[in-house]
Order: structure tokens, then sequence, then C-alpha cells
């Protein structure tokens, strides 16, 4: 997956948190659908930003940014901010 892949699928997502949103506010959904399916957008979101992160900094060291790879959910969840 390229840049330009990584940055489509974060504007779906991002699309999708907003749907969600609209979604809870028509009564079209449970706050615990929502919750649970932000959630789940939330740690996809961060393996997204994770996975532009390494790529970036890859490209700057001169190395092949296509070596970066998807790391674990319960990996990225767990960085420090």
């Amino acid at each position: 997956m390229d840049d330009e892949q990584i940055l489509s699928q974060i504007s779906g997502y991002v699309t999708e948190e907003k749907d969600l949103r609209g979604k809870l506010q028509r009564g079209e959904l449970s706050q615990a659908e929502e919750q649970e399916r932000l959630k789940r957008i939330e740690v996809a979101l961060d393996q997204c930003w994770d996975l532009l992160r390494q790529r970036r900094a890859r490209e700057d060291a001169g190395e092949n940014p296509g070596e970066a790879h998807v790391r674990p959910a319960s990996e990225v969840e767990g960085y420090i901010q």
C-alpha cells in the first residue's frame, strides 16, 4: 500500500465516523453499537497513521518505504502519547 492509498483509507474511516455519529443522532443505531464501531475505527486509524509514519521515516532514511508493515493493534494502541 502506498501513501495515497493509506490516506484514502484514512479519509474513508473519518467519513465513516461522521456517518456513525449521524446515525446515532437519528436513532438508527444504539449508543453501544456506535461506540463499538467507533473503537474499531479508532484502532484502524491508529494503524494507518502508524504505517504512514513508518513509510515516511523509511523514505527519509533512504530505505524502502514498501518494507513498512501494519503493526498489530495491541502494539499500536500501546504507544504512549
